[in-house]
């Protein structure tokens, strides 16, 4: 069959790639490592995960649940390789993330129909199909071309990174091992319990501490799921003890009661040497990033592995620049997959990249391409994308994006979700069938 050539060798094009290679499609996976970084790389490895380690909750009843099954259903490769490198992180799924770049590194690189090519791309190039899966970090000089093509400015926001502290310069005399409501049963969370004088003096430093600037040129945009620290408490005094710092479902063990306040740490690798701040995205300067998380309960000698940082965003307008097959209205042969095309969130691009590389697989052979079912979480997410109803902005995978389920019966919320993903697993199975799964899936090759 006929090439395909793909930019961009992160969750998306990665996924792409072995979709296509599977069905017997060659592809030519063109990446910049390791010739040049982002700002926020730092390994050479395919599939890096820049910011947290975690592919979110793991339950079916969250629609990022149900996605996961039906990638895994699907014989994502980004998926197996998450179990592989899988974490104990409550009721989530997270990753030790060197495993899991190590490991789709290594089947990418093994699968015979993949060729990758070492180079910085700056313009659309030629070679039809052409994805790309550059990610919310497109260089400026392709994102310069890219916007140049869809007649319209790109949009920007901007994405904050999370810290990281080493296990062993944690006070765990203080903090204490607890899951919310005990799910997962594995007590994978590390919490530190705040009083309510100590959650207002810390939301006090937060916001008196010195932060990045942006440039004038550059308008913040922030995705409303990943708001920097500062700005939650920005909000509200409050704000925060009703976000990422909420105590509920937290007992201290120490005083029998819920803390006012908690900050939770999830476990970074499987070797539980290391833990990031869960929901602390930040622009705090360096220097008063560790005086202040210095201040939680817990963490008073904490030692970084890592220090929050802001980096750029960049996705097209998606329902105006693309069409539904996820091809460049202006530029027929040319598709965009992953964070460019404007999805949000790692199992989403990785979804993205999927659907696509199963649509183009079956045009190499010459046969019709349907999309997911719109029943299903993959289906619902891809046609967001197409969505012109309202002002498009990056989003999760959330269960708006399904249809209800038909008739006028009232369900609890939980009850209700379990019947959406009785019906999605039941309507994925024919566009399973009708696609044909990867000869992985199936244990014959690249495994």
């Amino acid at each position: 069959m006929g090439d395909v050539t793909i930019v961009g060798a992160g969750l998306a094009g990665c996924e792409c790639a072995w979709q296509l290679a599977e069905r017997g499609v060659r592809v030519t996976l063109v990446e910049q490592k390791p010739l040049a970084r982002t700002a926020a790389q730092k390994s050479d490895g395919l599939a890096e995960l820049v910011c947290s380690n975690s592919f979110r909750g793991a339950d079916l009843v969250n629609a990022v649940g149900l996605l996961k099954e039906e990638l895994r259903r699907a014989g994502s490769l980004v998926m197996s390789a998450a179990e592989l490198a899988r974490v104990p992180a409550g009721g989530a799924l997270a990753v030790d993330r060197d495993v899991f770049s190590a490991e789709v590194t290594r089947r990418v690189d093994a699968h015979p129909n993949i060729e990758r090519v070492a180079r910085v791309v700056e313009r659309i190039e030629d070679a039809r199909p052409l994805v790309l899966a550059t990610g919310p970090l497109t260089g400026d000089a392709l994102a310069r071309d890219l916007a140049r093509v869809v007649g319209a400015e790109h949009l920007a926001y901007y994405d904050a990174i999370a810290p990281v502290v080493t296990a062993d310069s944690v006070n765990w005399d203080v903090v204490f091992r607890a899951s919310r409501y005990d799910k997962g049963g594995d007590a994978a969370y590390g919490n530190c319990p705040m009083t309510k004088d100590e959650y207002e003096a810390f939301v006090a430093a937060v916001l008196a501490a010195d932060k990045v600037t942006p440039h004038a040129f550059e308008e913040p945009r922030y995705f409303e799921g990943c708001l920097p620290l500062e700005v939650m408490a920005e909000r509200g005094l409050q704000t925060l003890a009703f976000g990422p710092m909420k105590p509920v479902g937290l007992v201290d063990p120490r005083t029998g009661a819920r803390p006012h306040a908690v900050v939770q740490l999830r476990q970074e690798d499987r070797h539980a040497s290391a833990y990031n701040l869960v929901g602390f995205q930040t622009r705090m300067k360096w220097p008063d990033q560790q005086r202040v998380f210095r201040m939680i309960p817990g963490l008073e000698q904490a030692e970084f592995e890592r220090l929050g940082s802001v980096h750029r965003n960049t996705y097209v307008d998606a329902p105006r620049a693309l069409d539904e097959t996820l091809a460049l209205r202006a530029l027929p042969g040319v598709y965009l997959a992953g964070q460019v095309s404007g999805v949000e969130g790692y199992v989403e691009s990785a979804a993205c990249g999927l659907v696509l590389g199963v649509q183009l697989a079956a045009r190499a052979r010459g046969e019709a391409a349907p999309l997911p079912p719109e029943t299903t979480a993959l289906g619902g997410l891809v046609r967001h994308l197409s969505d012109t109803e309202k002002d498009f902005a990056p989003s999760n995978v959330v269960w708006s994006m399904v249809p209800p389920l038909p008739g006028r019966k009232i369900f609890k919320r939980r009850l209700r979700r379990e019947k959406l993903v009785e019906r999605a697993l039941a309507d994925l199975a024919p566009w399973l069938a009708a696609i044909g799964a990867p000869r992985a899936a199936l244990g014959e090759v690249g495994t």
